[in-house]
């Protein structure tokens, strides 16, 4: 099977200029029911949406993958019926409601399996598993030897995270709107867009920025830095991960259309001669062209010994 390269989508325009960069499959959807997605298709445009990814070539997941609350739940089962009619390529998912639904509202609709954090291990990505999911999202902590470990041990596609920043910190509430409000002063949360935005700044480390991204489904704390395994990608693809995913949020467009190319490139030379492959410094110069200023980029804990 030929590895994906996934990228997260905020609207139809958007997801057809990335898969015409090379994305060979999308992330879409809306807040009522996904967090951190660079924007929204809503509900009355998500057939379209997957029609035209297909058209284009490519598959189309939809994100589910928010923590649902009872008052939430009536809204599942019409859904996911509207995705299974449009024949969308897989739900993802971490909250079991979602899979529940599946089962009873819309069989056959394919599962991902995304809890980030706790996507650690084969044990667990088999009792998910055995209860309907095809795809397993690996934690970002995993080291490259815990990842073809997993891989090696377990009948599921696996996708990990490439390219981009990540989650370090969630929270249902709107931290900065409460703050706000307890200093008593006209409040407002700006919509954050690609080049702008507020950050948290440890004491401990003045020099990094975490960027804080609140949306209606709560407050998230991402990462000071960007993950970029453009470098080292024959070691994912020899272990035969399934799906390569390029985190869009946060990052102008035209940035996420110029990573994207680049690791499109890059796979598809490996995929033409594995062995003579080389990784072109010219993509890693391009790369860093590309790259905001402030934010490093490193290989996350690809090569981390992880001390237990």
């Amino acid at each position: 099977m030929r590895t994906e390269l996934l990228a997260a989508a905020g609207s139809i325009g958007q997801m057809e200029r990335y898969i015409e960069a090379g994305a060979t499959a999308v992330l879409i959807g809306e807040p009522r029911f996904a967090m951190r997605l660079p924007g929204a298709i809503p509900q009355e445009a998500i057939a379209d949406a997957i029609a035209k990814a297909h058209r284009a070539g490519a598959k189309a997941y939809v994100s589910m993958n928010k923590l649902f609350r009872n008052h939430e739940l009536p809204a599942l089962p019409g859904y996911l019926k509207l995705l299974a009619e449009a024949e969308a390529d897989a739900v993802v998912f971490g909250d079991p409601a979602v899979l529940l639904n599946v089962r009873e509202h819309a069989p056959g609709l394919p599962l991902h399996w995304n809890a980030e954090m706790t996507g650690t291990n084969s044990a667990t990505a088999g009792y998910w598993g055995r209860r309907g999911a095809t795809r397993a999202v690996l934690a970002r902590e995993l080291n490259e030897e815990e990842i073809a470990d997993l891989k090696s041990k377990t009948t599921m596609q696996v996708q990990v995270q490439a390219h981009g920043m990540t989650n370090i910190y969630f929270s249902q509430r709107n931290l900065l709107q409460s703050y706000m409000d307890h200093l008593g002063k006209e409040a407002r949360i700006v919509e954050q867009g690609p080049n702008d935005g507020r950050y948290l700044v440890e004491a401990e480390r003045p020099e990094e920025k975490l960027p804080i991204y609140e949306d209606e489904n709560g407050t998230h704390v991402m990462s000071a830095d960007d993950i970029a395994l453009l470098e080292v990608l024959p070691e994912l693809l020899r272990a035969q991960v399934d799906s390569l995913y390029i985190e869009t949020l946060l990052k102008p467009e035209a940035y996420n259309e110029a990573v994207i190319r680049l690791y499109r490139q890059a796979m598809e030379a490996w995929e033409r001669d594995p062995d003579g492959y080389e990784c072109d410094e010219e993509w890693l110069d391009a790369l860093h062209a590309q790259q905001p200023e402030g934010r490093e980029l490193g290989f996350g804990f690809l090569y981390k010994e992880q001390v237990y």
